[in-house]
């Protein structure tokens, strides 16, 4: 992918450098509006689209009084919890003219270490996604301390995308895409258009960012690419200071496209395939047909369930005869599964005693 035009979702991530004057600490809205009629646009097209946006800390930075030196852990907290509120009304009050709903995610790196809160936090954007909502999803600093911190949001931006099933990640910038060396230090420096693939050499050819807001540098932005193209995102790094940046990204302004690795798709039963079953389900004939026409498994057509497994861990599909037809995340644990196996979904709540989910294993947490 070198354009958003066949991007069905696409993650957008924006630095504070971009949205918060370096002078005043005020919200630059002049920009903020021009890429909401950015997300106007993609949206007005069928596409999805969700924001990683910085900028909490650097608004309640300034609201607070803070010196713009290194501040101490509470300190950034602090001004976190105030600088959200603004953060997530100024989204609200630039998209809300164009009909557009936004909604506040707020993430640690637990969310997607710990497999039951992945799925949690995947379930919950997917539900927003279906809505028509826009999410705007930032590291949840008022409560995040070092040992469960992404670091940075192009981290996070890059495991959103796998997380949402992004085909497209676009890195606002303070530089227009990838060089061979430090374009700020070095003007021989060389862009790349594409990178079919992130070799040894090209990590060489990192170096650091110098935005005294943003945290993260071309290296983390490297990061971000190795991550996402693994998982079947494109993604580009761009210069984000101009007005309206994703379109003049899709016009052709200069950026650095990191070439896909498969489709998300792909990427995704892969990774479930590699997984270690924790436990086996054996199948009837009928959900062997309804697993082949791209259905999801109902615990009705469950026989047995075995092992000690909980929700989201790896399971072993069994036909009747024992054959192995593959393996999904399940969506309940073992004492759960075993349950209701057998049932109809409308007894599930009867059984478990809350309403539950309607698959036992969803079509997309599966590989045949």
């Amino acid at each position: 992918m070198a354009t958003l035009s066949g991007a069905k979702r696409v993650v957008i991530k924006i630095g504070s450098a971009l949205l918060v004057d370096a002078t005043s600490g005020d919200l630059r809205r002049d920009w903020l509006l021009g890429l909401a009629e950015d997300v106007a646009w993609l949206k007005g097209r069928g596409t999805d689209v969700v924001l990683v946006s910085s900028g909490s800390i650097a608004l309640g930075r300034a609201a607070l009084g803070l010196p713009r030196t290194e501040l101490t852990l509470e300190q950034s907290q602090a001004a976190a919890a105030v600088g959200q509120i603004r953060l997530a009304r100024a989204y609200e009050e630039a998209l809300a003219p164009h009909g557009i709903t936004t909604g506040q995610v707020l993430v640690t790196l637990e969310d997607s270490a710990n497999r039951r809160r992945y799925l949690n936090s995947r379930a919950t954007l997917e539900q927003l996604l279906g809505l028509g909502v826009v999410p705007i999803v930032n590291e949840n600093d008022t409560v995040a301390t070092d040992e469960i911190r992404y670091g940075d949001n192009d981290r996070l931006a890059a495991q959103v995308a796998l997380t949402t099933g992004a085909d497209a990640l676009v890195l606002l910038s303070d530089v227009d895409g990838f060089y061979s060396d430090n374009p700020m230090v070095n003007p021989k420096a060389k862009r790349f258009d594409i990178i079919e693939a992130i070799t040894p050499e090209i990590e060489e050819m990192a170096g650091e960012g110098t935005s005294g807001l943003s945290k993260g540098g071309m290296i983390t932005k490297l990061w971000a690419a190795k991550t996402a193209t693994a998982g079947g995102c494109a993604m580009a790094i761009t210069l984000g200071s101009v007005m309206r940046p994703i379109t003049a990204l899709e016009a052709g302004a200069a950026a650095t496209w990191f070439r896909a690795q498969g489709t998300p798709q792909l990427a995704r039963k892969r990774w479930i395939s590699s997984m270690k079953p924790q436990g086996t389900i054996t199948v009837d004939a009928g959900a062997i047909t309804a697993l082949g026409s791209g259905k999801s498994l109902l615990a009705a057509g469950v026989r047995a369930v075995e092992g000690d497994f909980g929700r989201g861990d790896p399971v072993a599909i069994h036909g009747p005869d024992g054959h192995k037809l593959g393996q999904g995340l399940a969506a309940y644990a073992a004492g759960e599964a075993a349950a209701i196996k057998g049932c109809h979904s409308s007894q599930i709540e009867e059984i478990l005693g809350y309403p539950g989910r309607t698959a036992l294993i969803h079509r997309d947490d599966m590989a045949l």
